[in-house]
């Protein structure tokens, strides 16, 4: 039996940083997939594994299972290189982007100066790392580095460079206090000695284009074909010829090559002693004792026995959008476009869509092995019928494209296919559906962009029919967003012109004849540098928070004002050094939406998501991949689930979740919560956190004696006390009460804080 634990690989007992702040907190999660393994290390029973986002501890005893990534601990994504020492419990991930994560047992620091040489420009990527001891060997596009774990710094970098050109080291290892290193060139080797920097003092051992290399108690390396062993200057080849091998992996006791999908080992001598299959291809493999166990790319850790072991997520990290219904149950897409809004991304992976039933994630066999190509910008559960589903896909390959329904079929966990719509494209490139939306009568419609005449069009589907009909704006844009439903209409972005649009369907979908769609556009307030919008969403108030490529407009009373001749949307100005300052100018506004308090979530490209409230004045949060587990900086998708306040992020690089302070707000309390409590200043300087809040709640606080030291109206389900007293000052160590009425003093509610200072 498989049991899943968030604690991170039992050796992170504390987070350390060289230069940034504590990026994670138990407020957050990740829903990372776990699938692809790059990378294994055996540790008395036990394998500790690196896959794309994270790391996992697998105990082959209990088959219990741990995880570090980013939301507990780690300081990056897109893991490209990781090794581990099982005596020294020191682990040291590599990145991409080139910086390092140093996980020991008192916790991990974050490496991030990488050396460079002067005129190199080339990929600063963590191609390999190695351990022996304290020492730790890193490949890199210029060459190798040699790392002191001890001292978590960078010692002596040897810089491949030939004939101005820079060489990589695929990968390298140390063996008797000499580095090893294959290149496309050949093996090369220096001793660790003061001229190892000066590239001209290295050693070919043997040319030819090789790249894998391990050592323990024998060193071996490999070309895509031949596996040697090295001993003394003399390079043997092995008996076994191989189709592509992947890694090479040497224990005390054998030699492991991993060939694709077909394991083999061998004994130091060279010696073959046996083979498995895992029935699909692996990355690297290793044993434990007499058994194998392969790293896989679609199932995380699997025994010869075909059992798969990994913390559960979806089968890739690559996502878009996402949609919450039913009881925790998450629909993801993973298309997308570039070029403005235009081209389909080309996605090798080509992932469709994932699905979690509120218990596990579970990946349709529809989308493995396929030849057609997807890119699901948008997917959706029938709110009277859950298991049925729709996606739209935007991909303009002719015959592809369109809208396909699926229905679930729990018995199999799986998803059979139903119908496809391919809303009739008369050419390959055209009627590429986008957004799928149901109205409040569980009516679908969908978006579709590059109509025949460069217009757009909106589709409702006929139910008697069991199609769509397609309504053609005429309107010049090509571009479009998937429509919001609020107020009997649907409101619309449109990414690639300076336009708004509201369509009026008159609550008959089947009947196109009647409808009216309106516009906004440049003279209605939009930014005059825009080249379109891109979100929107609505508030408690009823206003639209319409985002764009170069700034956020409010249309007021929204539902009233689009049917008023001049309809006026305006930028928010909030006072920045005393002067008055339009909110996210000139920033791509990526995704907007509100919670249950009426507070906002903003997604601006490149500068991560913003927490504001609910008038847009305040920034209460503002969190980016630098000082939070944020994947990127762009996230292409926020979704709030009103009931538990979880926060959900999406983007390219993957989704974490982030457990918002409020949750199902009405005008009444809920679960009146103070954290933390007690508050004693060693330990903690910030905000004691109020939630459970009416929407609207009165706060008298007071000491022992029963003396008002602070009060304040709190909107939106919770309050945030930064300790202080009517005068501003911090209150003095004590007991505080506090009183709580809502708005009409029908409900009310108390709680207690202790204050140590």
């Amino acid at each position: 039996m498989k049991k899943l634990s968030l604690i991170s690989l039992g050796i992170l007992a504390s987070v350390q940083f060289l230069n940034a702040q504590i990026i994670s907190s138990k407020k957050w999660s990740d829903l990372f997939s776990y699938n692809n393994v790059i990378a294994m290390k055996e540790d008395h029973g036990k394998i500790v594994a690196a896959a794309e986002n994270g790391i996992f501890y697998y105990t082959i005893s209990t088959g219990e299972i741990t995880k570090l990534s980013k939301a507990n601990g780690l300081h990056e994504v897109k893991i490209s290189a990781f090794d581990y020492n099982p005596q020294t419990k020191i682990g040291l991930v590599g990145y991409e982007n080139g910086s390092l994560d140093v996980i020991t047992q008192n916790g991990i620091t974050y490496v991030v100066d990488i050396p460079i040489a002067t005129g190199y420009n080339g990929s600063k990527k963590i191609n390999h790392i190695s351990i022996t001891g304290n020492k730790a060997i890193i490949s890199v596009g210029y060459g190798v580095s040699i790392f002191d774990l001890k001292k978590k710094e960078f010692n002596d970098s040897a810089f491949f460079l030939s004939g101005g050109q820079y060489e990589a080291s695929n990968e390298a290892t140390i063996l008797d206090n000499k580095v090893f290193s294959v290149t496309n060139t050949g093996l090369k080797s220096h001793e660790m000695n003061t001229t190892f920097p000066v590239y001209s003092t290295w050693t070919t051992e043997m040319p030819g284009t090789f790249t894998q290399i391990d050592s323990e108690s024998v060193l071996s390396f490999s070309s895509a074909s031949t596996v040697y062993i090295y001993n003394n200057g003399t390079s043997t080849p092995l008996s076994q010829t191989f189709g592509n091998v992947q890694d090479v992996v040497v224990n005390a006791n054998n030699i492991v090559v991993t060939d694709q999908s077909r394991i083999y080992t061998f004994n130091t001598n060279g010696n073959y002693t046996g083979v498995a299959s895992f029935g699909e291809d692996c990355n690297t493999a290793t044993t434990v004792g007499s058994k194998i166990y392969g790293g896989t790319i679609f199932s995380g850790i699997k025994d010869e026995s075909n059992n798969s072991f990994k913390p559960d997520g979806p089968y890739y990290n690559y996502a878009y959008k996402i949609n919450l219904f039913g009881e925790n149950q998450l629909l993801i897409s993973t298309g997308g476009r570039e070029g403005r809004f235009n081209t389909p991304l080309v996605n090798l992976k080509n992932p469709g869509f994932y699905y979690f039933n509120g218990m596990q994630w579970i990946y349709p066999s529809y989308f493995i092995g396929t030849t057609q190509k997807f890119s699901i910008l948008d997917v959706v559960a029938n709110p009277s019928n859950p298991e049925e589903i729709y996606f739209t896909n935007y991909n303009y390959t002719l015959g592809g494209q369109g809208i396909y329904k699926m229905k679930y079929n729990s018995s199999k966990k799986d998803f059979d296919f139903t119908k496809h719509y391919s809303l009739s494209p008369p050419q390959i490139a055209l009627r590429r559906p986008v957004g799928l939306t149901y109205d409040d009568q569980n009516n679908l419609f969908t978006t579709i962009a590059f109509m025949e005449n460069s217009s757009i069009a909106v589709a409702a589907y006929d139910k008697a029919a069991d199609d769509f009909v397609i309504k053609d704006l005429g309107v010049l844009s090509n571009g479009i967003q998937k429509a919001l439903y609020y107020e009997n209409l649907l409101w619309v972005p449109m990414p690639r012109s300076n336009n708004f649009l509201v369509y009026d369907y008159k609550k008959t979908p089947a009947n196109i004849s009647d409808d009216t769609p309106y516009m906004l556009s440049q003279s209605n307030g939009f930014p005059a540098n825009s080249n379109g919008s891109i979100s929107v969403a609505f508030d408690k108030s009823g206003d639209a928070w319409i985002g764009s490529d170069t700034g956020l407009r409010i249309l007021s009373n929204a539902a009233s004002a689009i049917r008023e001749p001049n309809p006026s949307v305006k930028p928010i100005i909030i006072e920045q050094n005393n002067l008055g300052e339009e909110l996210f100018r000139d920033s791509q506004i990526l995704q907007i939406e509100v919670d249950a308090g009426d507070y906002k979530w903003i997604s601006v490209d490149g500068g991560g998501v913003y927490y504001m409230s609910s008038d847009g004045q305040r920034t209460i949060k503002h969190f980016t991949k630098e000082n939070s587990p944020l994947p990127t900086n762009s996230i292409t998708d926020i979704k709030v689930d009103r009931k538990t306040g979880k926060v959900y992020f999406v983007s390219y690089s993957g989704i974490v979740t982030y457990q918002g302070d409020v949750a199902d707000v009405t005008s009444n309390f809920g679960n009146v919560l103070v954290y933390p409590n007690p508050v004693v200043y060693s330990n903690f300087k910030g905000k004691v956190t109020i939630k459970g809040l009416a929407e609207k709640t009165n706060i008298r606080i007071t000491d022992t004696a029963g003396n008002v030291i602070h009060s304040a109206v709190a909107r939106g389900g919770y309050y945030e006390w930064y300790l202080n007293n009517q005068r501003g000052a911090r209150v003095a160590s004590g007991i505080y009460f506090v009183l709580m009425t809502n708005e009409d003093g029908s409900d009310k509610a108390t709680a207690k804080i202790a204050v140590v200072n």
